[in-house]
């Protein structure tokens, strides 16, 4: 924008003196600003779920720090919080059923077993 002077005027003003120009337009732009931030809120739905979800992040991290960090075998960080069990167990099931069938599979084929004719 170019600077309002004597000879240009804003398109709040006509042909009127710099401060009356700078005057109407520092109006006109403070209540446009007024009356777009009290117009209603929209609805977002999801986003405010998402938004507005409580914040347990301190709560874990409680959990977590409990009796330090740097424990190890002792108490390790990904043993402390309740449910955490449950996923190691999966975790451990899944990697098990994989290692026998590759043991399987190793077998069959060096020994030449399980072959389809």
């Amino acid at each position: 924008k170019e600077p309002l002077t004597t000879a240009t005027t804003c398109k709040y003003c006509s042909n009127k003196s710099t401060m009356n120009a700078i005057a109407r337009h520092s109006a006109a732009t403070a209540a446009r600003t007024v009356r777009a931030s009290t117009q209603k809120q929209q609805k977002r739905g999801i986003v405010d779920w998402m938004t507005n979800y409580p914040d347990k992040v301190m709560a874990t991290k409680k959990i977590q720090m409990t009796g330090g960090t740097c424990q190890a075998q002792n108490n390790p960080t990904w043993m402390k919080q309740p449910g955490d069990l449950i996923p190691l167990a999966l975790g451990a099931a899944l990697v098990g059923f994989g290692a026998v069938n590759a043991v399987i599979g190793h077998y069959r084929l060096a020994t030449g077993k399980g072959k389809l004719d």
